[in-house]
């Protein structure tokens, strides 16, 4: 079963400061890419640019960021939608969580992702089929 993959989990494999996290974000994403299980969205992908290029202690600057993101592309990506932002507003409100984090939950759906891997989301809760996971966690 396909397993989507959140901002947080490919932030890990750039980041000095977290080095405990960064051979674990290797490892699953090294895994599930192996397996191709591997799925993100089209919202994952631009997070991960801005927060690579901005947010970062030392950022990336935009050419190796964009590397990262073609390297992404070669796996299965959601494309946003307006249904895929409907039920996203739909279940924000529902589920009382974040539209953001609803969306991450819609594109898992829309994937056919089992799990969801994010230290986002509230861990071992099923979302409409979908699971989620932190693989940080010990």
């Amino acid at each position: 079963m396909r397993v989507f993959v959140d901002t947080n989990v490919f932030v890990y494999l750039f980041v000095s400061d977290a080095p405990a996290k960064r051979p674990r974000a290797r490892e699953v994403i090294g895994q599930l890419a192996r397996d191709r299980r591997l799925v993100l969205s089209a919202q994952v992908l631009s997070e991960l640019y801005v927060t690579l290029t901005r947010k970062l202690i030392d950022p990336l600057q935009p050419e190796e960021a964009l590397r990262a993101l073609d390297d992404l592309t070669a796996f299965p990506v959601v494309a946003l939608d307006a249904p895929l932002v409907r039920h996203a507003a739909a279940r924000s409100a529902e589920e009382c969580i974040s539209h953001w984090d609803a969306m991450i939950l819609e594109a898992a759906v829309d994937a056919g992702a089992a799990t969801v891997y994010s230290e986002d989301l509230q861990p071992g809760r099923g979302y409409q089929g979908v699971t989620v996971e932190n693989p940080f966690a010990a």
